[in-house]
């Protein structure tokens, strides 16, 4: 009985210690579990173990026809280290090494360690701010060599793992314009936004403003696994990989070398004439390709100064103003397409027209009669209104409308305005539709009348002018743009023709005879405009001239000149027509024209006395005025 009782007291002892050491394992089981749970589905903190690094994508470049960049993007490094990382026996090594990659003086990187009382700074010292991607990669080598080196220890001897080196940090994105003053204010400018530390450029005007969309990057590169004891990711098949992609790159129609030239000329002009601005295009008649954007008002976009404020806005699409004589052509045309007028056709004129008792107008030259090709190679006032008479208000509003007017001429620019003409049933009015046909009481951009032109050179088709030709990725894969404006069926073809034959004979007669170039078709209109001040007219132009230039191998291009109140000079045939000659000289250098020999020897055989007539009679304006206003000579 004795035995018996023992025995189940032994059983019971054992079951017991069976129970205790199963309970012990089931909780050891759902505490593991529970870690695995969290471990899954929690943030894990990897503190060491696990390392990212990111690689910031930047802005793209905008690139010239010849294969400049004009603008581009390079990400800003800083340089940083934890002073207390440092192996006091190796500090003196570390201070060489430094130096000798970084190009700064070691006492300079010492000093760094110190703070303003002189005590030695425990944590991390910027070393350098200013450090460019080249130097960047150099020092991220320097990094490496350090660490195998051992130059650094652990902060923490319980986490020996845990190695803080030498950081090359990328902290902003800088943008470069390498040419300065080329292709401004067409290219724009950019200020600095600060997002979580990290500066980047915003684009404010210009092309950076228009393709933004484009050009800002896309995706950040991405780099994330496990990492070696100095914190360098172990690439595996389990690390995450992105690849970094930059913003796109915009393809000028513009090449560098062409748009130096015409901005030399424009700047020798500018200082011939005394123009507060001159704005010169030359596009290709047939495309809408922009080959050159010039502003006599330019500027520095890496330094920009409170003097330049005046010439940060693209005045191509945003300066308004009263054109003048150049809508002459526009005006003849709208009457030709409505079936008006005969070119044939005498018109009266005498010098003067009264139209009512507060209103007379008046022409520079007294003319008895002239045909509408002499009224527009003579630029009659009285002759273009009373062709304008002959239209309805709606018939010459929609061939106004026609030519572009009034609307966006569709530059690729970052703003543009659409300016404004007469509404039809003011145009009614003798008044209102005769001040319309000779370019008042109306306002347009410089890039509308360069597209209207592009009309009488092109059967008709008034192309949208395009700076940017594609755009491309960072792999070299070219995409085309999606354009929001179209070219404009101005004018029949056979007006088209009509009016080019016209234009020629201004050049070849009239008013444009100083943008005569030998050997080539040359045709076009000048306009020289009163400015308004307070409602008044006053002794301020502008002065324009707006045309073509062909040569016999099919080259065609429309070039379109604005002088903003020019002093020495006014008249637009003797600023604005030699500036299109000057233009054209420098088209036929670069290889744009090629002028025809034969021809050119007819054209100089006939042209040479009056030419020299002209450049005597520039000259001595010239003279004079510098003699009346004590400028040396």
């Amino acid at each position: 009985m004795k035995e018996e009782y023992t025995g189940n007291r032994i059983i019971r002892y054992r079951s017991s210690i069976l129970l205790g050491i199963f309970m012990i394992i089931a909780l050891l089981l759902v505490v593991f579990l529970i870690t695995i749970a969290v471990t899954i589905n929690g943030k894990r903190d990897t503190n060491g173990r696990f390392a990212t690094i990111e690689d910031k994508a930047t802005r793209g470049s905008i690139i010239s026809s010849d294969g400049y960049a004009l603008s581009y993007s390079q990400k800003q490094y800083r340089a940083e280290v934890h002073t207390l990382s440092i192996d006091p026996k190796k500090r003196e090594l570390f201070f060489n090494l430094f130096s000798i990659y970084s190009g700064i003086p070691r006492r300079e990187i010492e000093r760094k360690f110190r703070g303003s009382d002189g005590e030695a700074i425990k944590g991390r010292v910027i070393l350098s701010d200013n450090i460019d991607v080249r130097l960047a990669s150099d020092l991220i080598s320097l990094g490496h060599k350090m660490n195998r080196m051992k130059i650094f220890r652990p902060l923490n001897i319980r986490k020996p793992h845990l190695v803080l080196g030498l950081d090359i940090i990328a902290y902003s994105e800088k943008r470069y314009f390498p040419h300065k003053k080329l292709l401004t204010p067409t290219v724009g400018y950019m200020q600095v936004k600060d997002e979580d530390g990290y500066k980047s450029p915003i684009a404010i005007k210009g092309l950076e403003k228009t393709y933004s969309s484009y050009l800002l990057p896309d995706t950040d590169g991405l780099i994330k696994g496990k990492r070696d004891v100095f914190g360098t990711v172990i690439r595996t098949g389990k690390s995450k990989t992105i690849l970094r992609a930059d913003g796109m790159n915009l393809h000028l129609n513009v090449a560098l070398g062409f748009q130096q030239s015409v901005e030399k000329a424009v700047d020798k002009m500018k200082r011939q004439v005394g123009a507060d601005e001159i704005l010169v295009a030359v596009m290709d008649s047939q495309t809408g390709k922009v080959l050159s954007l010039v502003s006599s008002e330019r500027f520095d976009p890496d330094n920009i100064r409170q003097r330049d404020v005046k010439a940060l806005n693209p005045n191509f699409s945003e300066y308004l103003y009263e054109p003048g004589s150049v809508i002459k052509p526009l005006t003849l045309a709208v009457a030709l397409d409505n079936k008006k007028i005969n070119l044939s056709q005498k018109i009266k004129l005498g010098g003067k027209h009264k139209v009512n008792e507060n209103y007379t107008i008046t022409d520079d030259s007294y003319f008895k009669s002239l045909t509408p090709i002499g009224i527009i190679t003579y630029s009659s006032n009285i002759g273009i209104a009373k062709i304008a008479w002959k239209l309805s208000g709606k018939e010459l509003y929609d061939g106004f409308r026609g030519f572009g007017l009034s609307q966006k001429s569709g530059i690729d620019l970052s703003k543009e305005l659409k300016g404004k003409i007469q509404p039809p049933y003011k145009l009614d009015y003798p008044t209102y539709s005769a001040n319309s046909a000779y370019g008042y009481g109306m306002y347009t951009n410089f890039m509308q009348l360069v597209k209207a032109y592009s009309a009488f050179n092109n059967s008709g088709m008034a192309v949208t002018p395009k700076i940017v030709d594609y755009l491309s990725d960072s792999r070299n894969r070219k995409y085309d743009i999606n354009r929001d404006t179209y070219s404009l069926k101005a004018c029949s073809p056979k007006t088209a023709e009509r009016l080019h034959t016209i234009l020629m004979n201004v050049v070849e007669k009239g008013t444009g005879s100083a943008a005569q170039y030998d050997g080539l078709e040359v045709g076009g209109k000048t306009g020289t405009a009163h400015i308004a001040y307070k409602g008044k007219y006053i002794e301020e132009y502008h002065s324009s001239f707006y045309g073509f230039v062909n040569d016999k191998f099919g080259n065609k291009y429309t070039i379109g000149v604005l002088f903003v109140k020019p002093k020495k000079v006014y008249f637009a045939s003797q600023t604005a027509a030699p500036m299109f000659f000057d233009v054209v000289s420098e088209m036929v250098k670069f290889d744009y024209l090629q002028p025809d020999e034969l021809l050119a020897k007819l054209h100089l055989s006939r042209r040479a006395d009056m030419r020299k007539r002209k450049r005597d009679a520039y000259a001595r304006k010239i003279k004079a005025y510098n003699k009346k206003h004590g400028i040396d000579q």
